[in-house]
């Protein structure tokens, strides 16, 4: 009868998993079509006729369009979900509650607008190899799976999920340096599931269980230094997907040698779903990591942003910013209420489309200098490419968290549950991360504001980028992600209303 039941409750868990089945079925049918097309018209090389280049670009727009419909219809699935009934699903290893659903539109408006800015740059010099689709949507399905995981093997195995699929879309290109950061992000990541492995071991043993709220009953009976060294441990591969200090190592390694779109979803999908799972972690463990997670986040802030001083790529500058932003990130949970999850929550539903606008308007304007972009590259395009630049200048003040943007409503947002949890309690590391959080706010404006300046009050540099050419298609998707920036400055309750009813 037990197994007849498990039976029964798993076909009834199919009723909320269909976002994922989809997927699922996306991948097989990208994988098929790519070796249909391929029988069909072999990949075009140096000096074969027009034709097969324009079956090559027809066989692009045809995969391309399949990985938007796919992502479209998973997204559809998500949104249907919000009225339908929540709770657990396959014995309780994963949850769906409406912070699912949240967290699954975040990472899947990441996926759409990464797959249309690869799609947008794809007829520049090195386009990104059509296998990246099916390893985005496994991706995707990974952090599915993360944002429902409430049971230690599914957060794992999730986890794994998207970081195998990580480890191949950075060295998916026949680049040294693609090479180089896939082999850094393979032994940084490996390392950091080792030890998250071996911490949920710990707990396992402490407590006879996998569920995370079955743990909580156990661990209550055992010393809180135990409890502290598991845990420590088991968040070893979370602290790693957000970029965190000590497991942010890879990070400018692999945001510089990965193809930009896929950096851009990188930057900001994996991170809300770690977000989550860490958020359902530390609310699981009977022990206060209040302090722990003060001193990670005011280490990552201030790391991020005295390294990022130094850089001359954009997109290493974008890297430490990352890790900075990942610091910021953990603000709000750090407050350890209400009010700071969902400050933390708004921060990286509105990061979705500060950052991957940032690393758009870098990819447009790299497009003459063979895919690289230093921060002197932008000298005096304020006068030739003046929509460009707008756009960047919006960014980069959203970046450091200044009016009018809706960066600096995260940051606000967030600081005011910091310091709300301070009077609660009167932590000291509480107090020093919200006194050296807010000079690192300022430390930023060295770095993003050097971009500005240059765009308006430097002359050209010797490579001109006056001679791009934007496209219609590409001037749309940097219109729809930076005008959210500025939008919902004025309108932060278009998202805020909908996280408090979480």
């Amino acid at each position: 009868m037990q197994l007849i039941d498990q039976l029964n409750d798993s076909i009834r868990s199919l009723s909320g998993f269909w976002p994922e089945l989809a997927l699922v079925f996306a991948i097989a049918i990208l994988v098929v079509t790519d070796l249909v097309l391929l029988t069909r018209s072999k990949r075009p090389s140096s000096g074969q006729d027009s034709v097969q280049v324009q079956a090559l670009s027809k066989n692009r727009s045809v995969l391309y369009g399949l990985a938007l419909l796919a992502v479209t219809v998973a997204g559809a699935f998500v949104i249907g979900q919000e009225s339908q009934q929540k709770g657990f699903l396959f014995n309780f290893v994963l949850l769906l509650d409406n912070q699912a659903v949240f967290y699954k539109l975040v990472v899947t408006l990441a996926a759409f607008f990464a797959i249309l800015h690869a799609w947008t740059v794809a007829k520049t010099p090195n386009p990104l190899p059509l296998d990246w689709l099916p390893i985005l949507l496994a991706l995707l399905l990974g952090l599915y799976l993360m944002t429902m995981s409430v049971n230690l093997l599914t957060i794992y195995l999730s986890i794994e999920l998207v970081s195998i699929s990580s480890y191949l879309l950075t060295g998916l290109s026949a680049s040294r340096k693609a090479s180089e950061g896939g082999l850094k992000y393979l032994l940084f990541g490996a390392v950091s599931s080792a030890i998250m492995l071996y911490g949920m071991s710990l707990l396992y043993g402490l407590t006879g269980t996998l569920a995370l709220s079955e743990s909580v009953e156990q661990l209550t009976q055992n010393d809180s230094f135990v409890i502290y060294v598991a845990g420590f441990l088991m968040l070893g591969g979370i602290l790693f997907k957000l970029s965190l200090v000590p497991f942010h190592v890879w990070t400018p390694d692999v945001y510089e040698a990965a193809p930009t779109p896929v950096v851009a979803f990188f930057s900001v999908a994996p991170k809300a779903a770690a977000l989550l799972v860490l958020m359902r972690v530390l609310t699981a463990l009977p022990a206060n990591f209040q302090t722990p997670m003060a001193a990670i986040a005011l280490a990552s802030i201030t790391l991020g942003n005295l390294s990022a001083l130094w850089q001359t790529d954009a997109k290493r500058l974008l890297a430490y910013s990352s890790i900075a932003h990942a610091g910021f990130l953990l603000v709000g949970v750090v407050a350890f209420n209400e009010t700071g999850f969902e400050a933390a929550t708004f921060y990286v539903a509105t990061y979705v489309f500060i950052n991957m606008a940032a690393f758009l308007l870098i990819d447009l304007l790299a497009q003459s200098h063979h895919g690289s972009l230093t921060i002197q590259d932008f000298s005096g395009l304020g006068t030739s490419q003046p929509l460009l630049s707008a756009a960047l200048t919006a960014v980069m003040i959203a970046l450091t968290g200044l009016p009018p943007t809706v960066g600096f409503t995260a940051k606000f947002l967030a600081f005011s549950a910091l310091l709300e949890a301070y009077q609660t309690n009167a932590n000291p590391w509480v107090l020093a991360l919200f006194a050296i959080g807010l000079l690192n706010a300022v430390v930023s404006l060295f770095y993003y504001l050097r971009i500005p300046f240059l765009l308006y009050f430097r002359p050209a540099s010797t490579a001109n980028l006056s001679d791009i050419y934007i496209s219609r298609p590409q001037l749309i998707l940097a219109t729809v992600l930076t005008v959210p920036v500025l939008a919902l400055f004025f309108k932060p309750d278009w998202i805020l209303r909908w996280i408090g009813g979480l």
